[in-house]
């Protein structure tokens, strides 16, 4: 019992430090995203995790039988364009509503995983799904009954991140999670280099221009940033994976939602409005959505 106690609490501490982690990694994006392009950025934030997930294969082999690499493309592709999106929108709207609507992943992949895999929409999922839109709705505020260019991104953020997320329960049986990480941090560093080469040769759309930009190289005080978000990322994923290791998955998703709380603050610090009435009310309403998804979930695993 008492060691049961002991790694809920440990549980409980890593997916906190992994969740200020993260907010930490959004508040240098954001600063750096000032001068440097989001698909750069992107890059910097992926390349740390590649050498890192390839040092840890090196020393110890893979064990997976494989067979589905277009999956795992699938899986890299959505989880680098939900990143990419991210990281262009928290240059342009507060740090804490773009955290936000990337934490609407999990109202999307209720959807997903009822879509794709035949699992089944509890009425509570469906009252979760409702005030998560709800959320959305109130965040976005959208003028005229249309959601502007920042908020599309972010919604497209959640729902990239979910598709990503969904395609994860399958692809645990045939890679190791290795693997699966490497396919989005591989993609997620090879993509942006691909679309900064060519760039200059290009026309872009006005829609796309989030994903195109020339690479800037980073002087001064951006290498520290650029590198922070890096090493933040790295840690945030480490630290969650223990989390996970050591508590409930309902418990550790539950926790996992005081990024949004940190990202405000850090938010705030580093100059974005306090959010007003109906903007806070959608937070909490995407943050209560997430925690009923949460506890559905571990209520039928458990």
């Amino acid at each position: 019992m008492k060691e049961k106690i002991k790694n809920l609490d440990r549980g409980i501490l890593f997916m906190l430090l992994a969740s200020l982690s993260f907010a930490a990694m959004g508040g240098f994006a954001k600063v750096v995203s000032q001068t440097l392009p989001p698909v750069e950025v992107t890059f910097f934030r992926n390349i740390f995790g590649v050498v890192l997930v390839g040092y840890s294969i090196y020393h110890i082999p893979l064990k997976q039988k494989g067979g589905r690499p277009l999956l795992l493309l699938f899986r890299g592709s959505m989880g680098f364009a939900a990143l990419l999106a991210y990281f262009y929108i928290m240059a342009y709207i507060p740090l804490g509503e773009a955290v936000t609507y990337n934490k609407t992943s999990p109202i999307f992949v209720a959807i997903f995983a009822y879509l794709f895999l035949g699992e089944k929409l509890h009425k509570s999922a469906l009252l979760a799904i409702a005030i998560g839109f709800a959320g959305i709705v109130l965040i976005a505020q959208p003028e005229g009954g249309s959601f502007d260019k920042y908020d599309m991104l972010g919604i497209f953020s959640g729902i990239g991140a979910a598709l990503a997320y969904t395609s994860i329960r399958e692809l645990r049986e045939y890679y190791d999670t290795r693997t699966i990480v490497l396919s989005f941090m591989g993609v997620g560093s090879i993509a942006p280099l691909i679309l900064m080469l060519v760039t200059p040769y290009v026309t872009v759309p006005e829609g796309l221009d989030w994903m195109f930009a020339p690479f800037v190289w980073p002087v001064g005080i951006e290498w520290v940033y650029v590198s922070a978000v890096g090493v933040f990322a790295t840690a945030s994923q480490l630290l969650m994976t223990k989390a996970y290791e050591l508590t409930k998955a309902g418990i550790v998703g539950t926790i996992s939602y005081t990024n949004i709380v940190f990202a405000l603050i850090i938010g705030i610090l580093l100059g974005d409005p306090i959010p007003d009435f109906w903007t806070f009310l959608g937070i909490i309403f995407v943050i209560v959505s997430g925690l009923i998804v949460a506890l559905v979930k571990e209520k039928k695993e458990g």
